[in-house]
């Protein structure tokens, strides 16, 4: 069982929360099936993935291999959305934003780490990488994925279900808020590390890592469809690490302006 020593009494578990949290979400797609992508980050991975059906990848990063489960999903035109996890290593998974057009790839790494690990830290790390789809012989288009501070000051609710209504306010580069509205956790909210990059034009990646209980999310954010797109990681009630979808409509509420000289780090 979890044993977080800062988690409050009443403080929900990650499987209670994420029960029916994909309700909303945009549905899976084949249409990655029978496809070759060569991505290379920045920070030097180049990997290989073979799409050999609908959930399954064969990939390749320097003299590694595997064949995991994967799924895609069509977030904006031409944008995929694809979360990986690895058999091999139950607590890592990761994710890639992908344009086929422009050729602008981003990816999220994510693992659980062990309690001693980094103490005072979430339990779940992230690294965002950005980088390139294919050998680089076409010039790619679009922007560069990069971090971003356009969210700060948004104050935005998310509908991932008639029973899962949260409410998030971007505070700064580093930090968001959130509260539950409706749901489980009615009542319960707190401020945890966040990351936002901006994929382009009205699309943007989002993650958070929460401190009380060990979970991580990603999650592509389509300000033209106002829809939100991506997946959970963390460690259940059980002690079991998990993989868990989630989506949501974004209805933006308001926006807070700052001073010049005053505003967030």
């Amino acid at each position: 069982m979890e044993a977080e020593a800062n988690r409050p009494a009443d403080w929900k578990h990650f499987d209670d929360f994420a029960a029916g949290i994909a309700t909303n979400r945009l549905p899976v797609t084949n249409a990655l099936a029978g496809r070759n992508f060569r991505v290379a980050l920045k920070n030097g991975r180049n990997i290989g993935l073979f799409f050999t059906s609908g959930d399954k990848v064969e990939w390749s990063e320097g003299s590694e291999a595997g064949s995991d489960w994967y799924e895609a999903i069509l977030v904006a035109p031409d944008v995929f959305f694809i979360n990986m996890t690895l058999a091999t290593r139950p607590n890592e998974d990761e994710a890639f934003v992908v344009n086929v057009k422009t050729c602008r790839v981003l990816s999220v790494r994510e693992r659980v780490r062990e309690t001693a690990e980094a103490p005072g830290e979430p339990r779940v790390a992230q690294v965002y990488m950005p980088g390139l789809l294919g050998d680089g012989g076409v010039p790619p288009g679009g922007i560069e994925p990069a971090p971003t501070r356009d969210l700060i000051g948004l104050t935005s609710h998310y509908e991932y279900s008639p029973q899962h209504v949260y409410e998030h306010v971007y505070l700064s580069s580093e930090r968001y808020a959130w509260q539950n509205l409706v749901g489980v956790q009615r009542g319960h909210g707190d401020v945890d590390l966040a990351t936002t990059y901006k994929f382009d034009d009205n699309q943007y990646v989002f993650g958070f890592r929460e401190f009380i209980i060990p979970v991580a999310s990603i999650f592509f954010y389509s300000f033209d469809d106002m829809r939100s797109t991506g997946k959970f990681l963390g460690v259940t009630s059980q002690g079991a690490i998990e993989n868990k979808p989630a989506g949501a409509f974004i209805r933006t509420k308001s926006r807070t302006t700052y001073e010049a000289g005053k505003e967030p780090v």
